[in-house]
């Protein structure tokens, strides 16, 4: 071989070398750059920088924010959110489900299957809506010390609603101790959401001393996150019911030196009030056990009065609970119980379901009663079959000098 032919071999094995290292480099996966998650928003205290008056005369609470132009809070609603459901100056929604006796939600109905009354006098069915709206939901999470024991069970729950509720329906989520924070605000955005229940957290909230306020909680969501929302609204309240703000458990008032922000001067009847004002309805699981007497049809059998008797409480409910109980009579909604089965998901899955089957009826008052404020008792029948069991709010409120 000539010395030439050589060094054309040379060559040519230098370039295949060459050839070869650069199909290397282009074919190895380039370094993996550190993706950087972008922080979540910082919680927001729900119940900071608030103070309250008591309407001398009509005896209503009302809340302020002084940081706020105008005075009254408005913080946290979507004055604009795009429901079809606007409520104007009279027009009252009263959201219902529909159950057969089997208990399964019932479907198709229309206008004409529903028959409404307000103070016992019929009322024109002025807006129908068969759950094509979406939703406003709040989940409103338990991080007291006293749920400890149940704490992943409850955030396995949250997850479990989230994932059951419709991609269009907005949800937030709220965590509370003494205090309560706004984890995410009303969004669709299913990763916020998932990333919100994940940073529920009872040992955080160790130093948040003061007890467990659920029903003031309950009420400034109410107040503040819903107002100006439109459309079906829910909370979803995942609670063992141990309320310390105020006072409603059996063992005792509770407290601590920090009771929160106003709880001592906030009753029961005026986070009925709240709610009933705003059209929120309450979904409450509680992490006690469900006691024996206190089955769907038993609550249906008294849902046309108190549940805060002594006869009661002698059946050996517990306060606490006897409180949810009634909290969700009148405000509409459901009492359910994490502990009924092994995982809860009969219960997460039955709330979500009923939110997405839920009607809406919309009327204007009319009669002598018609507008004036405090309470008005409702009550929806159906046309179609009087087996039919049809749950919805037992009341909704005017506020005092005001008209819906």
């Amino acid at each position: 071989m000539t010395s030439r032919a050589r060094q054309l071999i040379r060559s040519l094995r230098l370039f295949l070398l060459s050839v070869g290292i650069l199909a290397f480099l282009f074919a190895a996966p380039l370094p993996a750059q550190t993706i950087r998650k972008p922080k979540p928003p910082k919680p927001e205290q729900l119940d900071a920088n608030i103070s309250f008056e008591r309407d001398k005369d009509s005896g209503e609470l009302r809340l302020w924010q002084p940081s706020v132009p105008g005075g009254e809070s408005t913080p946290g609603g979507a004055p604009n959110a795009p429901h079809a459901l606007r409520v104007s100056v009279n027009l009252v929604p009263v959201n219902c489900n529909v159950f057969a006796p089997d208990s399964s939600s019932v479907t198709g109905l229309a206008r004409e299957d529903f028959r409404l009354f307000e103070d016992g006098l019929e009322q024109r069915i002025a807006y129908f809506d068969a759950g094509n709206d979406p939703a406003s939901v709040a989940l409103v999470i338990d991080a007291s010390p006293s749920v400890l024991p149940d704490a992943s069970a409850v955030q396995d729950a949250a997850r479990g609603i989230a994932d059951a509720l419709a991609p269009r329906d907005e949800v937030a989520v709220v965590e509370f101790s003494a205090h309560s924070y706004v984890l995410a605000p009303f969004s669709r955005d299913r990763a916020q959401l998932e990333d919100a229940i994940a940073r529920v957290n009872v040992r955080e909230l160790f130093g948040d001393t003061g007890g467990s306020n659920i029903y003031e909680t309950v009420y400034l969501v109410a107040r503040k996150l819903f107002r100006g929302r439109t459309g079906r609204k829910a909370i979803l309240l995942l609670t063992d019911g141990e309320d310390n703000g105020l006072g409603l458990t059996l063992a005792s008032t509770g407290g601590g030196k920090d009771r929160g922000a106003f709880a001592w001067n906030l009753t029961f009847d005026d986070v009925v009030r709240g709610l009933a004002s705003e059209g929120v309805e309450v979904y409450a699981v509680s992490t006690q056990h469900r006691p024996k007497v206190l089955t769907d049809d038993w609550l249906a059998t008294h849902s046309g009065g108190t549940l805060l008797t002594e006869q009661a409480r002698n059946l050996g409910i517990p306060a606490y609970t006897l409180f949810l109980a009634e909290l969700v009579r009148r405000a509409g909604g459901g009492l359910y119980f994490l502990r009924r089965s092994a995982s809860g998901r009969d219960a997460f899955e039955k709330i979500a379901g009923n939110i997405r089957t839920q009607y809406t009826l919309g009327f204007y008052p009319a009669g002598e009663k018609a507008a004036t404020p405090g309470w008005h008792a409702l009550r929806v029948e159906s046309t179609r079959d009087a087996k039919l069991r049809i749950v919805n709010r037992a009341a909704y409120y005017v506020p005092g000098g005001t008209q819906r």
